[in-house]
């Protein structure tokens, strides 16, 4: 059994904002569960290549948009997942940060950072 509590684990600032990451791959379950805050007003191009991921919000508010522009809404209680490795834009009100429960497969290494400077979508 893994137990674990927020203080003890992997903290990795992504860019526009912290991941706490629960389990790695290390790990050995085959996928990863993060705790994850997007910092308020930040708009985040994404794509994850080499995994599948799903989020679900807990406290704030945003969006998440697909590469066709359609928008999203994002409050608590609601869930998406990039089922098909999509790019995306993530972006947080300017009022609050955006916490996300994250879910990645295959499991994270732990030490991914995206490259939000570069052009294109950030990808790992």
């Amino acid at each position: 059994m893994i137990v674990r509590k927020i203080e003890d684990v992997k903290s990795v600032d992504w860019g526009n904002g912290v991941s706490r990451r629960f389990l790695l791959d290390d790990d050995g379950l085959g996928y990863s569960v993060t705790d994850t805050i997007v910092h308020a007003g930040t708009k985040s191009r994404l794509e994850y290549r080499r995994h599948l991921e799903s989020c679900y919000c807990i406290s704030g508010k945003g969006e998440v948009v697909d590469i066709d522009g359609t928008s999203h809404r994002l409050e608590p209680g609601t869930l998406y997942a990039l089922d098909r490795h999509d790019p995306h834009f993530l972006i947080a009100s300017d009022e609050e940060d955006l916490r996300l429960v994250c879910v990645f497969s295959p499991a994270l290494r732990g030490d991914e950072r995206h490259s939000l400077d570069s052009d294109g979508f950030s990808q790992y």
